[in-house]
């Protein structure tokens, strides 16, 4: 990982939360939830935020990175991922949704220790019954190629970020059950409970 080039990380944060309003300024323990995602991954690393726009007050004070408002709406996170790119200049860019607050910096140095020359992505990929679920919202990108990607297939009509991997020199990174806490996100009332009470036990 010495060799590595520069990771920069790239929070996803303009989602329409349509289950769960205004979920990213919710309190996740003693700190907003997207300020506890934030906090834990931006640790020694450029960090930059995909937005529709600002934060509610205490969110704004406390996110001290520069933030980027889509230039597509309602595109999904793909929309969101190279609006925020194109902005960055870090040649990796680690991306993580915002309601993601169990991913943290140790995790990120683990995709980075598993990245080999040629990679263009390592995505975290997890067995979830008789198959295999990828997790593109908290995985290591090659910025350049993933613009190079993701732009074509946005302009086509896709959305989708499991397209654009598929178009990637990507390098499955295996996840254990004793990993599967991380990929928690915050998308209904049960799911906010239950990280809550996961943030408690911690």
């Amino acid at each position: 990982m010495a060799d590595l080039p520069e990771i920069g990380v790239l929070i996803l944060a303009g989602g329409e939360a349509t289950r769960l309003p205004n979920k990213l300024a919710l309190a996740a323990g003693d700190v907003p939830l997207l300020i506890r995602v934030f906090d834990n991954v931006s640790k020694g690393r450029t960090t930059f935020v995909s937005c529709k726009g600002s934060f509610p007050p205490e969110i704004d004070a406390r996110l001290t990175c520069p933030m980027v408002v889509d230039r597509w709406t309602l595109r999904g996170p793909l929309a969101g991922i190279l609006s925020t790119m194109e902005a960055m200049a870090t040649p990796l860019v680690f991306a993580v949704a915002g309601d993601a607050p169990f991913v943290d910096a140790a995790f990120i140095d683990r995709l980075a220790s598993a990245w080999t020359v040629g990679d263009e992505a390592v995505v975290p990929v997890r067995r979830e019954g008789d198959r295999d679920r990828l997790e593109p919202l908290a995985a290591l990108y090659d910025r350049k190629a993933f613009l190079r990607e993701g732009m074509p297939v946005l302009q086509d009509g896709d959305a989708s970020l499991l397209t654009v991997i598929g178009r990637l020199r990507a390098r499955p990174y295996a996840i254990g059950h004793a990993d599967e806490a991380l990929f928690t996100n915050v998308n209904t009332p049960d799911d906010y409970a239950a990280a809550l009470a996961r943030l408690v036990r911690r």
